[in-house]
């Protein structure tokens, strides 16, 4: 007990708060800065990824950018850059496979830097009626959702163990513990990340890591256009939502970099809904 509580009033944030005799007089925006980080953001061509990677890089990390196609992410990297992002790199690697990942991270730590932060984002979706669902289909839900995860997660937190510091931010769904007909498997990868966020949080916390989620509601991407040109599911999400509209990619960004700063150092093993309240009502 003596040890941990001699941890806990020697933590810069605690112990600038003693040595100014307890009054909470910390420059509250210097929390959130980000100068001095490096973000990888998996899936980050476009999207929640890309708007996630556009808030990092305004709070000042420096991001790498993940996809599968390089010159979706040259085009992602010129975009930010064009917004003043500092040092935007782009990475393209398959993120379910196991020697893509590790060699895409080694590659990272040695040639770019150290990854202080680790959003993963990357993500599908497929709708069917379940009894229609092929075998093949739900893997690759599972392995997408799911695995990476696991797989960049377990990569990255190697290297944040070593400097017993870093910041992992998993992208869950209000299907992390709700159900909708057609998409049950993608409900259940999301159901497993959040779950995936705590254990993480639980192995990993004692080394210095924090690990939460963040989970959106319905939000206005390129993904979801069917969706959002589909009238009579448009008009549903408007109602289920008190908000009473879809969310913006650039609304998790106040999330993310929550989750990725100083502000959120004794925040471990939870789930932030960024959903207009969706799941709060019934």
């Amino acid at each position: 007990m003596a040890a941990r509580s001699y941890q806990a009033a020697h933590h810069p944030l605690v112990s600038r708060r003693l040595r100014l005799g307890g009054a909470l007089t910390l420059d509250s925006i210097s929390l959130f800065n980000l100068r001095g980080k490096r973000a990888l953001v998996t899936g980050s061509s476009r999207g929640i990824g890309f708007g996630i990677a556009a808030a990092l890089a305004g709070a000042g990390a420096e991001i790498i950018l993940n996809g599968r196609d390089p010159a979706a992410l040259g085009e992602a990297a010129a975009r930010l850059a064009d917004d003043g992002a500092l040092g935007v790199k782009a990475l393209a690697f398959d993120v379910t496979s196991e020697e893509s990942v590790e060699d895409a991270i080694a590659h990272a730590e040695n040639e770019i830097g150290q990854i202080d932060i680790l959003v993963n984002n990357a993500g599908m979706q497929h709708r069917a009626p379940l009894e229609e669902w092929p075998l093949e289909k739900f893997k690759q839900v599972i392995d997408t959702n799911l695995t990476s995860a696991f797989i960049v997660g377990r990569a990255v937190a190697r290297g944040m163990i070593a400097r017993r510091s870093g910041k992992i931010i998993n992208i869950c769904s209000v299907m992390s513990n709700l159900a909708r007909p057609s998409i049950a498997p993608y409900a259940a990868s999301k159901a497993a990340i959040a779950n995936l966020t705590r254990g993480m949080a639980v192995d990993w916390s004692r080394h210095g890591l924090n690990v939460n989620g963040i989970a959106p509601g319905y939000i206005r991407t390129e993904l979801n256009e069917a969706l959002l040109k589909n009238q009579e599911f448009n008009s549903w999400v408007e109602k289920r939502t008190p908000m009473g509209r879809w969310g913006d990619p650039a609304e998790l960004g106040g999330a993310a970099v929550f989750l990725a700063s100083e502000a959120s150092t004794f925040v471990n093993g939870h789930i932030l809904y960024v959903d207009g309240a969706f799941t709060a009502t019934v």
